[in-house]
């Protein structure tokens, strides 16, 4: 090869290496082909949480809510339980949202909920932060997750931001509140999400959201945050704080996930099937309620199987139990025809080490490959939900990279079969090294990692041998020290500062 060839083959990768062309695996990729239950299994399952509704019902449920539930047609059970006819649940599927948009404050960022797309983001109420500097554990703060949020705004794969730690240094619960919220609005333009203490906390801050989306009632009619909400506790039973948080998200048209999060062996049965008809009937009990409230309103079904290791008692997120159950709700999900939410790469480790890989790897997958349309908890969360780590949001976001990669396959056309580069391959220079067949493969086809490392082991030694700890720890503290957005103008954020105490 000569001179001249030479050096343009190589200002051509250099030019691919700095900004690729196409995108070969963006969010938002297809799923639903992992199916680990059957036709007959998923009706099995649903006939049974029918049956747990129409039987036995919910208990304690709040006065409200008991005349909005009755109004739509659930019945008196006795002993201070409401249940549910089979038709009043079949309606309330029938009437939900099946699709909706979680907006973006930039509309760019918006992402479509429903159907058979795939997004990862964050979820979690982590009461400690693995330090940058020490590699050790400490207590959680709000500049934490401050900095947790301006951190995500550059991670591609992060399809939208809920406040993935708890600020412990901001005691008072409306500080608190209001002072989350603050962080999502200044730091990030995705769509976000964050949590109501109690629901005198909504309307003030929507006077806040309202601030930042331009003027009284503009955030109710684009709102760009939703709410992540427990209104069932396990087993079969309301939370009277929790559902009025419902009524207010719902007056103030904020969209809602209203999670069941039950544990296998403890809250829920152990068998995995008991889990899955349990959980479900509570998380149509949430729809029900929705429906009785406002049909149709958006609710991300959000059907989270979570496990307990049954010798300690202890909570496992990256089991192989966790994996194949969160794929089995959304599979359920999905053939309900609801926007569906699972909850997974919830590691258990408290290192980034080898167990943070392979449960992370193996949960996310398998509930991506199930389609699970939002795939809670999957990016920076660490030792059992307990922790969240700068270093695992830039490791999950390249991670995801290669899931969505995974989940869009094997496109098969004239062009990709490839026959005449065989073809001139075999007849001319015996390899496929530098065709133009090559490099429009390299453009669309393959995903290049950043982080993981592919080198030889005598040029990664004389590189200095560093480990992907090291590696995210580094790009985490770039990005932390160079992206510092500020999504609030100068008058926004006086206005919200007149109104509240932001700490």
């Amino acid at each position: 090869m000569g001179r001249s060839k030479r050096s343009g083959r190589d200002a051509r990768l250099a030019q691919r290496a700095a900004k690729p062309r196409v995108d070969p695996c963006p969010p938002g990729q297809v799923g639903g082909a992992y199916q680990p239950l059957t036709t007959a299994d998923l009706q099995r399952i649903f006939d049974t949480a029918l049956d747990l509704l129409e039987r036995l019902g919910m208990g304690e449920v709040p006065q409200r809510l008991r005349d909005d539930l009755l109004a739509a047609g659930a019945r008196d059970g006795g002993n201070g339980r409401v249940v549910f006819p089979p038709e009043l649940v079949g309606k309330a599927i029938d009437n939900a949202a099946k699709t909706f948009v979680l907006h973006g404050r930039d509309e760019c960022r918006s992402i479509e909920v429903g159907g058979n797309r795939v997004y990862f983001g964050t979820g979690g109420a982590a009461v400690q932060t693995l330090d940058l500097e020490s590699g050790l554990y400490r207590p959680s703060t709000l500049k934490d997750l401050h900095d947790f949020t301006r951190l995500q705004d550059k991670l591609a794969n992060v399809g939208w931001f809920t406040r993935c730690c708890v600020a412990t240094d901001v005691p008072d619960p409306f500080d608190l509140d209001v002072n989350t919220a603050y962080a999502l609005i200044r730091g990030t333009t995705k769509p976000t999400a964050t949590a109501f203490t109690l629901a005198e906390h909504v309307a003030p801050i929507v006077e806040m959201l309202d601030i930042a989306a331009g003027g009284p009632g503009a955030f109710s009619k684009r709102p760009f945050m939703k709410a992540h909400i427990s209104p069932v506790i396990s087993p079969m039973r309301y939370g009277e704080d929790a559902v009025d948080v419902v009524y207010e998200c719902i007056r103030h048209n904020i969209p809602i996930s209203c999670i069941t999060a039950a544990q296998a062996g403890a809250t829920a049965p152990a068998t995995l099937a008991g889990f899955l008809a349990q959980s479900l009937a509570e998380t149509l009990a949430s729809l029900v309620m929705v429906h009785a409230i406002q049909p149709g309103f958006p609710m991300v079904f959000s059907n989270w199987p979570l496990v307990i290791d049954l010798r300690t008692g202890a909570f496992s997120g990256g089991s192989g139990e966790t994996a194949v159950l969160n794929a089995a709700s959304a599979q359920m999900s999905n053939w309900l025809g609801l926007p569906s939410g699972v909850a997974c790469s919830m590691t258990d480790a408290k290192a980034i080490d080898a167990q943070y890989g392979m449960e992370k790897g193996l949960t996310s997958l398998a509930a991506a490959l199930a389609g699970g349309n939002l795939i809670y908890e999957s990016s920076g969360m660490t030792a059992s939900l307990l922790g969240a780590s700068f270093e695992a949001f830039v490791l999950d976001d390249e991670m995801h990279s290669h899931t969505y990669r995974a989940l869009r396959g094997i496109e098969v056309s004239e062009a990709n079969l490839g026959f005449d580069a065989i073809c001139d391959a075999v007849l001319g220079d015996g390899h496929f090294l530098g065709s133009q067949h090559t490099y429009q493969a390299m453009e669309q086809d393959y995903f290049y990692p950043s982080l993981a490392d592919r080198d030889e082991p005598r040029s990664w030694t004389e590189s200095g041998a560093a480990d992907a700890w090291s590696r995210a720890r580094a790009r985490a503290g770039d990005i932390l020290l160079t992206h510092t957005p500020a999504y609030l103008s100068d008058e926004q954020d006086a206005a919200i500062r007149a109104r509240f105490r932001i700490l």
